[in-house]
C-alpha cells in the first residue's frame, strides 16, 4: 500500500526552517490585509491576499518535498563490479601496517579498512569477495549488497599455522578467474575492477604463476600491499573456528630453517608485478595512503535495474500537481499586475 509523506530534499533542518519562515510570511501577508483594510491606505483585493497568502504556503509545502512511499522489489545498480581478494594466510596477522594514521596495526585490519573504503567508493556497484590463504575461496558471490561485504570484511579470520603450507601468492587465481568469467559472461558490458589484497609475500617453494590470464576478464585492477619493509614476527594461529583474531595466540610461528621465529615483510616487487600482469597499479597502504584515493577511472556510468528478493521502498516525490498550481497562481498574479499597471498609466 502506498504511503504520504514528507521527504525535504534540502532536508530537514534547511527544509523546515524555510517552510517555517514561509508559513510566517503567509501569516504576515493575512495580518496586513487584515489591518490595512477599509483605512484606504491599500489597494489589494481579497482575492489578491488569497492569491499571495496560498502562493506562499504552496511554497512552504513543496520545500518539505510531499512524496509517496511504496513497496519494490527493483533496484538500479551501477554497471561496475568490484571484486575482493583478501589474503588470509598467518602472516597478516603481523603488527606492523598502518591504514591512514601513524598508529600500527595488524595487516588484517588494515586490509579490513581498506575493503570498508572501497564499497563506499563505489557507490551502486555490486561485490564479489574472495580469500585466500593455502586455497582461493568465493565467500560472497556477486552482490549490490555493500554491508554484506563489509561484514565479511570484519569476520574474516586467518588461517591456522597448523595447515598452512607456506605463502603461495597464485593460491586466487583459479576463483578469480572463474569469478570474473562468470561476471563477464553474465554482464558483458559492466566494468570489472579487481583488488587483491596482500603483503605479497611467497614463501612456497613452487614458482608463482602469472595472474595475465585474467586480463581477459578485467577493466582494472589493483595489487594493494599490507605492512612494511622492515617486517615483524608472525603470531602462531591456533586450530578452530573464531572470530576476527580470536585465534592469534601470544606464541610465534617458528621458521623450520632456523628454528627463531619466523619474520614476515611486505614484499612490494612481487606485489607490483602482479600489477603489471593485470595491467592495474600497485597501492602500498601506509599512514599517509588509503584506498580511498585509489579509485578506478574504468568505471561504468551505465546503470542497470534488477529485481531482488529483499522488498524495500521507494520515496517518490509527488511535487508536480503543487508546481502546476504555483504556476497558474503566478501567472494570474503577473496578470493583475499588468493590468493594474496599464491603469496607472
Amino acid at each position: 500500500m502506498n504511503g504520504f509523506t514528507f521527504s525535504p530534499a534540502l532536508g530537514w533542518l534547511t527544509g523546515g526552517v524555510l517552510a517555517g519562515i514561509l508559513t510566517v510570511l503567509a501569516v504576515v501577508e493575512i495580518v496586513q490585509f487584515t489591518r490595512r483594510r477599509g483605512t484606504g491606505t491599500t489597494d489589494e483585493t481579497v482575492w489578491a491576499c488569497v492569491r499571495r497568502t496560498l502562493m506562499l504556503l504552496l511554497a512552504a509545502v513543496m520545500t518539505l518535498t510531499p512524496s509517496v512511499v511504496a513497496p519494490t522489489t527493483s533496484r538500479a545498480i551501477n554497471a561496475t563490479d568490484v571484486i575482493l581478494a583478501v589474503d588470509v594466510t598467518g602472516s597478516m596477522a603481523v603488527s606492523d601496517a598502518a591504514y591512514g594514521a601513524d598508529e600500527p596495526i595488524t595487516r588484517i585490519d588494515a586490509a579490513r579498512k581498506a575493503v570498508h573504503d572501497v564499497t563506499a567508493a563505489y557507490p551502486g556497484a555490486s561485490f564479489a569477495a574472495i580469500r585466500f590463504g593455502a586455497s582461493g575461496t568465493l565467500d560472497v558471490p556477486l552482490t549490490p549488497d555493500a554491508p554484506a561485504i563489509d561484514n565479511w570484511a570484519d569476520t574474516l579470520t586467518l588461517e591456522s599455522t597448523s595447515v598452512s603450507t607456506g605463502s603461495s601468492l597464485d593460491a586466487p587465481i583459479d576463483q578469480l578467474l572463474v569469478t570474473a568469467k562468470s561476471i563477464r559472461e553474465s554482464h558483458p558490458d559492466d566494468a570489472i575492477v579487481l583488488y587483491l589484497i596482500s603483503d605479497g609475500e611467497q614463501t612456497s617453494d613452487k614458482t608463482r604463476r602469472t595472474f595475465s590470464s585474467l586480463r581477459r576478464y578485467l577493466d582494472d585492477g589493483f595489487a594493494v600491499g599490507v605492512g612494511s619493509a622492515e617486517g615483524g614476527k608472525i603470531p602462531a594461529i591456533a586450530d578452530g573456528v573464531g572470530t576476527a583474531e580470536s585465534n592469534v595466540t601470544n606464541q610465534w610461528a617458528i621458521d623450520p630453517d632456523t628454528g627463531q621465529p619466523g619474520i614476515s615483510k611486505m614484499d612490494e616487487t612481487n606485489l607490483k608485478d602482479i600489477a603489471d600482469e593485470i595491467s592495474g597499479s600497485f597501492v602500498a597502504l601506509d599512514a599517509a595512503t588509503t584506498l580511498k584515493d585509489a579509485v578506478s577511472a574504468k568505471t561504468s556510468n551505465q546503470w542497470r535495474v534488477t529485481s531482488t528478493v529483499k522488498q524495500r521502498t521507494r520515496t517518490t516525490p509527488v511535487v508536480w500537481p503543487l508546481a502546476i498550481a504555483l504556476g497558474v497562481l503566478l501567472a494570474w498574479e503577473l496578470g493583475a499586475w499588468i493590468a493594474t499597471s496599464r491603469r496607472l498609466l
